[in-house]
């Protein structure tokens, strides 16, 4: 597995992507000065955007489903959990694009060759909020651990 979005897992089989772009931006606003260079404050964080482009062969790859599919899970309007494939989440992404480009066309119209792109926006505040404090996760849990393990020797 590559990556995941929601139920769609991008592997060999379904939507193998070549490349992955990633742009994140970040907002500053200038004020004006007299004699020198504008002062800059930074205003928070911008847009992240994920492109991912690949090349389908449906005779090896996914092919004309795996396309309408991801279709589908964008007509819903909805906004799906993003996972690389080491497990590492990106974040809360919704699918702003998908498009595909059909080529050595067979005598009835299937495509042997299909080009796309898959365009992701990044929507959900930060993985703080998501996922909360992630160190005070993990002492609230050793903690109840070592509460657990003082009652059971006790218990003996």
């Amino acid at each position: 597995m590559m990556m995941i979005l929601g139920m769609m897992v991008f592997e060999r089989r379904t939507l193998p992507y070549q490349t992955m772009k990633q742009t994140s931006d970040y907002r500053w606003a200038s004020g004006s000065r007299i004699g020198t260079r504008q002062s800059q404050q930074f205003l928070g964080v911008g847009d992240e955007t994920i492109t991912l482009s690949g090349e389908l062969r449906p005779e090896i790859t996914g092919g004309v489903a795996s396309l309408f599919a991801l279709n589908i899970m964008a007509t819903q309007g909805r906004a799906w959990p993003l996972l690389s494939g080491n497990g590492i989440p990106y974040g809360m992404f919704v699918i702003t694009s998908v498009n595909g480009t059909h080529s050595d066309l067979l005598q009835n119209g299937t495509a042997r060759k299909i080009s796309f792109d898959i365009t992701l926006k990044r929507v959900d505040p930060s993985l703080l909020e998501m996922f909360g404090d992630l160190k005070q996760q993990a002492e609230d849990v050793i903690n109840k651990v070592g509460n657990n393990a003082s009652k059971l020797l006790e218990s003996l």
